[in-house]
């Protein structure tokens, strides 16, 4: 076997640049670790919110047997406070709820993020569909689909229309902010 044909020269990078240097090759690189960040942020803290789930829900049943056993016992100031204490952790742990509401939809957020950096990786690594302009509405009403909840796809919407990333955050800021309320949205 030749030797020569065990050895092959990495691809050029702005590192290393040779006459094979492609900004879409850096482009779709960066692309890559931005998924890969994400991706290794969300395992990490997948397990521990995990942790933190499980022994929640474990405190809530212990919590919720001793004010059963509190009923039982006669009244007294010892069985008030008991319930009265109950009473306050219970409606704690309905904040640690929303908490881990909002939590989930962050975790579903970096997900999303994800699989259209990926997809735009798809488009900029493909001479056919990088110069096509069909392709990239095509993306964009892909991305578009996956939203849902209204404010996130005015959010959208408005990044497409002005191409300004802070007027599309105020627009989502201000429709948070005008429909707050102490309900939580379910997804």
């Amino acid at each position: 076997m030749d030797e020569t044909s065990h050895f092959s020269l990495p691809p050029s990078t702005a590192a290393r640049p040779d006459l094979d240097w492609s900004q879409v090759r850096e482009t779709i690189m960066m692309l890559n670790l931005a998924v890969a960040q994400i991706e290794m942020a969300l395992k990490e803290s997948s397990g521990s919110v995990d942790v933190l789930t499980n022994s929640f829900t474990d405190m809530y049943g212990n919590l919720m047997a001793l004010v059963q056993a509190a009923h039982t016992l006669p009244d007294s100031p010892v069985k008030l406070a008991i319930e009265e204490s109950g009473s306050a952790v219970s409606g704690q742990m309905q904040h640690v709820i929303v908490a881990f509401q909002f939590y989930d939809r962050l975790s579903q957020r970096l997900s999303h993020v994800c699989r259209s950096l990926d997809d735009l990786n798809g488009i900029v690594n493909d001479p056919v569909r990088l110069y096509n302009p069909f392709a990239w509405h095509a993306l964009q009403q892909k991305i578009r689909s996956k939203y849902t909840m209204e404010d996130e796809k005015l959010m959208f919407d408005t990044l497409l229309t002005t191409g300004n990333v802070q007027a599309a955050l105020s627009q989502f800021v201000s429709s948070k902010h005008a429909g707050d309320s102490a309900d939580v949205e379910l997804f």
